[in-house]
């Protein structure tokens, strides 16, 4: 699927991108119909980032693993 260093990166990516909106979000100034957009994006960011932590952890468990015979 993904190696390590694209989860990671990609969880670099979509973290910052949450910080970013939840700054947004806290500032106040949005009006009703893009607090709610915003509100949306942050969970949806949230829930990927961790898919991304999860998919991680299964990817070290992976490389952990002997394969029988070796």
């Amino acid at each position: 699927m993904f190696t390590p260093d694209q989860l990671a990166e990609a969880h670099r990516a979509l973290a910052s991108l949450l910080g970013k909106c939840e700054k947004v979000l806290a500032g106040g100034k949005l009006k009703p119909a893009q607090h709610t957009l915003m509100r949306r994006r942050t969970e949806a960011l949230r829930v990927a980032l961790a898919l991304i932590a999860a998919e991680g952890k299964g990817a070290r468990a992976a490389h952990t693993v002997e394969e029988p015979g070796c």
